[in-house]
Order: C-alpha cells, then sequence, then structure tokens
C-alpha cells in the first residue's frame, strides 16, 4: 500500500484537470453534431429525460458524500490509519442509502406511467446508480490523484467516443447510445474500486462511528437536492409536462454550457482538498491568496465565455446540433449567463464556505434557488416549455450566487479591491466589436463563423488584458514563458 502524499502542487493538480477538463469538452463537440443528427431532437430528448432522472435517484443514493467524502479524506490524509476508517465508515453509509434508493428506484420505474414507456433505459440505467458507489471518486480527489483520474477518463471517453461511432446508426439506436453515455461516465468506476486498496487498509474497523459523519452529511445531501432541482429536475418536469422534443432541444440549449461549466469550474475542482487541508492547519495567508486569484480566473475565463457564446448560439447550435434543434437558440441565449453565475457560486459556495465549515449556508442559498426555479418552471414550461425552463435555470443561479455573495460580503469587498474590472471591460469592447465586424462580412456556415470569431474574440480579448497588464494574466504570461526558456 503507497502513503498518501500532499507532494502534488496545486500547478500540477490544476494542469491535470485542465486536461480532464479538455476532455470533457471535446467528448461532446464531437459526439453532439453526430448524435444530434442521427437520432433526432426526440431520441436525444427521450436519453436526457431518463438520465436526468436517474440523476435525482443517484443524489439520493449518494446523499451529500461526493462533496463531504472530499473534506472528510482531505482532513486525515496524513493518517494512513484515520484514512482507512474514515472511508470504510462512509462507503457502508453509501451502501445502505443506494440499496434503499434502488428499492426505490425499481419500483418507481416498474409503476410511474411515464417511467414505463422508457422502462428499457432505466434498467440498463441501474449500472449508473451501483457504479456511483463503487467509485468512490471523492477518495481519489481528497489524495489529490488527478493525475490518476485523467488519464482513467479519457480512456474511458475514448472507448465510448468509438462505441458511438460503431453501434449508433439510425433513429431507433438512441437506446444503444444511452448504454454508451454509461461507459463513458461510469465505465471507470470498477478500476475506482479494485485501486483503492493502494491507498487504504481494506478491512472491518471496529469500533465504527457512523454517527460524527450524519450531520454533515446531511447538510451536502440537502445542498445536493437543492442543486439537483434546478440542474437535472429541469429536464425532468419538462419530459413530464412538455414532450421529448422539447427536452432534446433544452438539452442542447444547455449542452454548451455545461461544456463551459467545466472549464470555468475547472480551478477550483482542484482547491477543495487543498484549501479544507489549508483550514485544518490554520493556514488562512495560504488559504486567502488561492481564492483571490481562484476568484480573478473565474471572472477572467467566464466573462467572455458567456458574452461570445451568447452572441453565436445561433451558429453553435447548428453546428453543434442540426437545422431541427433551432427552437434551441432562444434557450441557450437566456440560460448562457449561468456560465458565470455558476463560476462564482462555484468558488463562493464550495471553494470557500464548505472549507470554512459553513455549509449550512450553501445550503441556505441553494434551496432558495430551488425554491425560486420549481415556482418558475411551474408557471413557464406549460405555455413556454424549454426556454421557460431555461428562464428558470437562470434566475435561480442568480438567485444562489447573490445569497451566497451576501453572506461572503466582507470577504468580497477584499477580493473587489484587488481586481481592475476596467480592464476586463474595455478588452471585452474591443473583442465584442471585432468579433461582430467579421461575422457580417463572413459566410453563412456555422464553422467557418465560429472559427474565425472565435479566434478573432479571445485573441483581441487576451491581446488587450496582456497591453493592460492585467495582474493574473500577466502572472501566467510569465510563468509559461519562464517555463519554455
Amino acid at each position: 500500500m503507497s502513503q498518501v502524499s500532499n507532494q502534488k502542487s496545486v500547478k500540477f493538480n490544476f494542469v491535470m484537470n485542465f486536461i480532464l477538463t479538455l476532455s470533457s469538452i471535446v467528448f461532446p463537440l464531437v459526439t453532439t453534431p453526430y448524435i444530434s443528427r442521427v437520432i433526432l431532437a426526440e431520441g436525444t430528448g427521450r436519453v436526457e429525460f431518463v438520465t436526468s432522472i436517474v440523476g435525482i435517484f443517484a443524489m439520493f443514493g449518494m446523499m451529500g458524500i461526493p462533496t463531504y467524502g472530499i473534506r472528510a479524506c482531505a482532513r486525515v490524509r496524513g493518517d494512513q490509519e484515520a484514512l482507512s476508517q474514515t472511508v470504510y465508515e462512509i462507503l457502508i453509509i453509501n451502501t445502505i442509502a443506494m440499496v434503499l434508493t434502488l428499492v426505490v428506484y425499481i419500483v418507481s420505474i416498474m409503476t410511474v406511467p411515464k417511467f414505463v414507456e422508457e422502462q428499457p433505459l432505466f434498467i440498463i440505467n441501474i449500472i449508473v446508480l451501483v457504479f456511483n458507489v463503487l467509485g468512490v471518486e471523492w477518495l481519489y480527489r481528497a489524495l489529490e490523484q488527478y493525475q490518476y483520474i485523467t488519464v482513467r477518463s479519457i480512456i474511458f471517453k475514448f472507448i465510448a467516443l468509438v462505441m458511438m461511432f460503431l453501434f449508433v446508426k439510425q433513429t431507433s439506436d438512441y437506446m444503444i447510445y444511452g448504454a454508451i453515455t454509461i461507459v463513458a461516465n461510469v465505465g471507470s468506476n470498477l478500476l475506482n474500486f479494485l485501486n483503492m486498496r493502494k491507498f487504504v487498509e481494506l478491512k472491518a474497523f471496529k469500533p465504527i462511528d457512523l454517527k460524527q459523519h450524519l450531520r454533515p452529511i446531511m447538510s451536502f445531501f440537502m445542498m445536493a437536492i437543492a442543486i439537483t432541482i434546478y440542474t437535472s429536475l429541469d429536464k425532468g418536469m419538462l419530459g413530464m409536462m412538455s414532450n421529448a422534443a422539447e427536452v432534446g432541444y433544452y438539452a442542447a440549449a444547455i449542452k454548451v454550457k455545461m461544456v463551459l461549466v467545466t472549464l470555468v469550474t475547472s480551478l477550483g475542482a482542484v482547491l477543495l482538498p487543498r484549501l479544507s487541508y489549508y483550514v485544518e492547519q490554520g493556514e488562512q495567508k495560504a488559504f486567502q491568496e488561492i481564492t483571490i486569484k481562484a476568484f480573478r480566473f473565474v471572472l477572467i475565463v467566464a466573462l467572455p465565455l458567456t458574452i461570445y457564446f451568447t452572441l453565436f448560439a445561433k451558429e453553435s447550435i447548428l453546428l453543434l446540433a442540426s437545422a431541427e434543434f433551432v427552437p434551441a437558440i432562444v434557450p441557450m441565449k437566456i440560460i448562457m449567463p449561468t456560465l458565470l453565475f455558476i463560476g462564482v457560486s462555484n468558488l463562493l459556495g464550495i471553494q470557500i464556505l464548505v472549507p470554512l465549515k459553513r455549509e449550512d449556508e450553501v445550503l441556505y442559498s441553494v434551496a432558495f434557488g430551488a425554491v425560486i426555479n420549481l415556482l418558475i418552471n411551474f408557471w413557464l414550461i406549460p405555455s413556454l416549455a424549454a426556454t421557460g425552463a431555461a428562464i428558470g435555470t437562470t434566475v435561480a443561479e442568480f438567485a444562489v450566487v447573490a445569497f451566497q455573495a451576501y453572506v461572503l460580503r466582507d470577504f468580497l469587498k477584499l477580493v473587489i479591491g484587488q481586481i481592475a474590472y476596467w480592464k476586463m471591460g474595455v478588452a471585452l469592447m474591443w473583442a465584442i466589436a471585432t468579433a461582430l465586424v467579421a461575422s457580417h462580412w463572413l459566410e453563412q456556415s456555422p464553422f467557418i463563423v465560429l472559427v474565425v470569431t472565435s479566434v478573432l474574440f479571445f485573441g483581441v480579448y487576451g491581446v488587450v488584458l496582456i497591453a493592460l497588464k492585467e495582474t493574473f494574466v500577466t502572472e501566467m504570461l510569465k510563468k509559461v514563458l519562464k517555463r519554455g526558456t
């Protein structure tokens, strides 16, 4: 059994996670145009509907463990015995919760009319629920094993990619597509479980103390419920209150957003274990320095992405899907601001409040957003369908970040004073003007428009930030140039 090490730097972890993020971006960029043209909006919608419902059941089976497990294991990762017992105790709780969830799941897919219609897909997805427990992803993230996570994930995504092109050939193959997405998402979880013995001792510990985990797990669980309401339930409600095609349009609208969210939150993903460790060790200065840099990163990356893909939503939908998905353009424009809201709330909530043991405030914020999302969905989905769901999600995400900004207002005052917003504003104005002028003179091919305008938009944005000597960008540029010499 290898000893747990802290030697990997945040930079290395970020690079690994960034590569993982790129794979998460490339995979849908390659598969979506093909899949949307083969199984069309209805087939895509059926798979997305089932996936969203399975996600809700998975949330109940996993409770709040995916986030709590990272924090709990990160705090004791220097003590092999304590780490092993922590993992053992969390796995017991996770297994009990998932068994109970599976019972309800099986009864539901046999009795709920809408579920019975898609019963074969629901049966296949039982694997997702079981493998979520076996995956113990939280352990690998707590130990900052990002190289392993990245390599493993890329391999299984590549396998799934090959399988899609080989086996999904016609509209009726939507079930095959659903099964292949499972391989891409949780296929590697069995390897996780087998590989776990390298880091922890797999044995029955006595005595065990499950009670110490229950209260924080329940806090994270309630948080997960609220988050799921406005990340997965929207597609479920669309499927129940509208039709499969509308789910397909909505899925296409949020596809680009979900890809970009992984990029915006890529740095935050590696910070939770490190920040939890800093808090435990009382290293407040290190904690503060990293969070300020992370805030700059989120703003500098999220703002241009939000604006660009709002401006060129039509071209994005036509390229990634097809002309059949034109109804997804308006929902995509409406939902793109959530890219910025999610980036900021992920940082404020998961990366700052959670390590500080203020998860109750995160719970309140997401519960607030969930209630707003539900109310708007019930009000707007019957009349506006996918557009109504997009409005509900956007308003909900704004409510969450506004709540968290309020509870962290003292910290934000410190951050705001160290960021030159006017420099980002000037860079964005130049980038927008350049891209819009270029798009006016280009051919109508979505591919050509996106390639040329994206190069101009982000190129001008970066050059202007460098010219204005924006602190974060110049620091990153110096590190890159220094490494190259």
